[in-house]
């Protein structure tokens, strides 16, 4: 079986290209062009101004990053190759924690960008589909996460809005009209496959491990199509599928059933996630503030915020009674709470549960 690097080699080669190294050499080219792709005008220039301000929060500074792939790009390599700390960061929000904002405001200072409304005509149409797509992959992926209890939300933002940048690079090697077109995912990645030998989701794989993001992330972006897959990558093929179902784009209703039963969502979860995707932009924003629970102190909160009593959580957790009331005790002492009912408002709020 070849490996991610010996397929990745073999994208670059176009059909009837035969010289030794040129594949190589122009998949390099195209992944430094990707590397530096530019952001958003408006998106950096509200990020420069939320770092200027004295009384920015976190939050807000990771809310602006993740506004947009190619800012998100920038910042999490800055935070995982020597700006940073030595230890890799998974979330824009712990990239953001490990920079300052002047350091934030330098980084984004040196991302090129691109305007909408360019009276040249100049914008990159690519790049521009490319963020669309990708900051509404990372709401969706997020209400998905909401639905199906899962952690690393953080994590999983990032590797939603990566989760297409292969098909930048397939861009750069074979123009928009092969990368673009209007068709259902796995048929993209069947066609691929048929006239490649390789797909989108791998050679963005392979791209984010040479930008030294988190083993987790780039793994996310290599299986994000991937039936059998489970966790954050389920979540992202569900959230890709959705947004793509919400644009009128040809979507298989066995994939997203699919991708929604390897997450335990059944069919009236889905449907709500599928009802509600439109108006996501109308939802909480997600909190990237750090949750200082224990998982299993999460799972006793997530059932007291259900309605069960101690001994039913305590059941279903395996575990004793007294055991489950030490687990919400230090819950309602770690977040400054009095209450159940203080504790689960406060802990749904900031997305903790």
């Amino acid at each position: 079986m070849s490996s991610p690097a010996t397929n990745a080699k073999h994208v670059a080669q176009a059909p009837g290209e035969r010289s030794p190294g040129v594949g190589g050499k122009r998949l390099a080219k195209a992944f430094e062009k990707v590397s530096r792709m530019p952001a958003l005008d408006e998106s950096r220039r509200r990020l420069i101004r939320i770092t200027e301000g004295q009384g920015s929060s976190p939050g807000d500074i990771s809310e602006a990053v993740e506004s947009d792939a190619a800012l998100a790009i920038a910042v999490m390599r800055a935070a995982n190759n020597g700006d940073g700390p030595s230890a890799r960061v998974g979330g824009v929000r712990e990239a953001v924690d490990a920079l300052s904002p002047a350091e934030i405001r330098t980084i984004a200072g040196r991302v090129d960008t691109y305007d909408t409304f360019d009276a040249a005509g100049m914008r990159p149409a690519a790049q521009e589909r490319f963020r669309r797509h990708a900051v509404a992959t990372r709401y969706a992926a997020d209400r998905v996460a909401e639905a199906a209890h899962l952690g690393q939300r953080d994590e999983l933002a990032v590797a939603a809005l990566l989760h297409d940048v292969g098909r930048l690079v397939v861009v750069e090697l074979y123009g928009e009209e092969f990368a673009f077109r209007k068709e259902c995912p796995d048929e993209r990645l069947r066609r691929e496959h048929r006239e490649l030998g390789i797909d989108h989701a791998l050679v963005g794989a392979v791209l984010v491990r040479r930008w030294g993001l988190k083993p987790a992330i780039s793994t996310t972006v290599e299986r994000h199509h991937s039936p059998e897959a489970g966790g954050h990558a389920a979540a992202v093929r569900l959230a890709d599928a959705i947004v793509h179902h919400a644009a009128g784009d040809p979507v298989s209703a066995d994939v997203l059933v699919s991708a929604a039963g390897r997450l335990d969502l059944d069919t009236v979860a889905l449907r709500a996630l599928v009802y509600e995707f439109p108006h996501a932009g109308t939802t909480k924003r997600r909190s990237t503030d750090p949750c200082p629970l224990s998982q299993r102190e999460v799972e006793a909160l997530r059932g007291l915020s259900e309605g069960k009593v101690y001994k039913q959580i305590a059941r279903e957790l395996n575990l004793s009674v007294s055991t489950i009331r030490t687990h919400l005790h230090n819950v309602y002492r770690k977040i400054g709470v009095v209450d159940r009912a203080q504790a689960v408002l406060l802990s749904r709020d900031r997305g903790w549960i």
